[in-house]
């Protein structure tokens, strides 16, 4: 590393770093020195020693990539009536150890493609304590809890938010491009947002989601990871709760009585290529909420997996359905991301899929699309759609949908605005149009024939898409935008 001279970045002490492992350390070097400084902070706070204005109050650290001109084409080509120049991509960083194997594959293949150059500094971003210790107000006083703000930073939500993501800075010029789709406090704002709602640590979390909404899809991811586990094919099987099942060994400590609001499971791999299991339960409001959290982590894919209502009289209980469109009717992103913004799907995503159902369902070839149907799936907000038919009848024909769920479009809208590849194969539990409806008999014998063999599909998918990650075909262009960040 060797020092650089000022460049035009919101950041302090900024050295420059010939590869990406250098930058690496010196985010970790500097990060940790940061918490450090805020947890001897909080315990000379707990001691009444420390004054109040919150004088030196450690930042985060910031990463920058220097392109320069000759290379500007490859970074953005709007006609903004500038002069090709070096470009400046900066972003505050947080958690590099958690992010380590990320930012080592993503930050040399920016130095590869754009012949950039790499700074790692001090961000002019304070660390909210909230953020940097987790039980950060367990042993205070009542006294003291109320005097915090005059001494720490607290989380600064006009910055924390999605603006990036959203492409609202497109037309920005000053400063610094955004590197990142995140800033320091928007992954952390997430990574504590995660272990509340999964009660399992980020760290856990695998690269290849699968979101479900029926318990019976994790019971049987349960019994699976114990098998792969069991018989030497991964490392571990995280359960909510951090309970952690290894081979030849019991679970390290005993299961949790109440279970939080979208438990987590992962069956862990090398490297954090292994699977992990979201039961996000019913309805759009929590697909929005963990999608918007897990996006930090930049899995390389998310499908999801459950049950939906046919919608064609051709289908039976139990056909699967891949979703090739999606009509939106669950209102949760709209504000953020218009229904007229068109969801395409992914390609690899979609032969993945189909692949995973030809080889584990067994379904003869001729009559596959007899029980694979491919169409518009719709995603509505209302659990009892069904009573406002009339209302909905037209616009369900003129769609040509062929199932409803309350989850998947939005987990794909999702996907689409966090870059994450997304897609959905859903099993029809039921045909309300059609006189059958979700009924306890009926829905048993779905669940006893159907559930097991999906879970094994989706499985299946993942592997394939395993390879195409290694391969590096799996992120799609479709899914960049214009002045895309450099980090994926």
């Amino acid at each position: 590393m060797k020092q650089r001279p000022l460049i035009d970045a919101p950041a302090d002490d900024l050295v420059q770093c010939e590869t990406p492992e250098a930058a690496i350390a010196r985010l970790k070097e500097l990060y940790d020195d940061a918490i450090t400084t805020v947890e001897r902070r909080f315990a000379d706070y707990g001691a009444k020693r420390l004054k109040a204005g919150a004088p030196g109050a450690p930042t985060y650290p910031y990463l920058c990539a220097e392109v320069p001109a000759e290379q500007a084409s490859l970074v953005s080509s709007l006609a903004l009536g500038r002069v090709a120049s070096s470009s400046l991509h900066g972003s505050s960083m947080t958690a590099p150890a958690l992010f380590e194997a990320y930012l080592e594959e993503q930050l040399g293949r920016i130095l590869k493609r754009y012949s950039a150059r790499l700074y790692v500094g001090r961000s002019k971003t304070p660390i909210p304590v909230a953020f940097a210790l987790e039980a950060a107000t367990g042993a205070l006083s009542p006294e003291q809890r109320s005097g915090l703000h005059q001494h720490f930073h607290t989380p600064n939500l006009v910055a924390t938010n999605d603006r990036i993501v959203d492409g609202k800075i497109i037309l920005e010029r000053s400063g610094p491009l955004p590197l990142s789709l995140f800033t320091a406090e928007r992954v952390d704002f997430s990574l504590h947002r995660i272990q509340h709602y999964t009660a399992t640590k980020p760290e856990h979390f695998q690269q290849f989601i699968l979101f479900t909404n029926y318990q019976r899809y994790v019971d049987e991811f349960v019994a699976l990871a114990k098998t792969e586990v069991g018989e030497g094919r991964a490392e571990a099987l995280v359960e909510p709760g951090d309970r952690t099942w290894k081979k030849g060994n019991p679970p390290d400590r005993p299961a949790l009585v109440k279970l939080p609001q979208m438990p987590a499971y992962h069956l862990v791999q090398l490297g954090r290529q292994g699977v992990t299991l979201v039961n996000i339960g019913v309805g759009p409001s929590n697909a929005k909420t963990i999608t918007d959290h897990i996006a930090v982590l930049r899995p390389h894919v998310w499908l999801m997996i459950g049950h939906c209502g046919g919608l064609r009289r051709s289908q039976r209980l139990g056909d699967y359905v891949l979703a090739h469109a999606y009509l939106r009717d669950d209102e949760i992103l709209d504000d953020v991301l218009p229904p007229s913004v068109p969801l395409p799907t992914i390609a690899e995503v979609q032969l993945a899929l189909t692949s995973a159902v030809e080889q584990v369902s067994g379904i003869p070839a001729e009559k596959f699309k007899e029980h694979l149907r491919t169409g518009t799936v719709v995603t509505t907000s209302d659990r009892n759609w069904e009573l406002r038919f009339f209302e909905n009848a037209v616009r369900l024909n003129q769609a040509r949908a062929i199932a409803i769920d309350m989850e998947s479009a939005t987990i794909a809208a999702n996907g689409y605005r966090f870059r994450v590849p997304y897609g959905t194969l859903l099993c029809v539990s039921d045909r309300p149009l059609h006189g059958e409806l979700k009924l306890p008999g009926m829905a048993d014998q779905f669940y006893q024939d159907r559930v097991s063999q999906h879970l094994a599909i989706g499985m299946r998918a993942i592997e394939l898409l395993r390879e195409e990650a290694k391969q590096g075909t799996l992120h799609s262009r479709k899914l960049r935008s214009f002045d895309e960040p450099l980090l994926r």
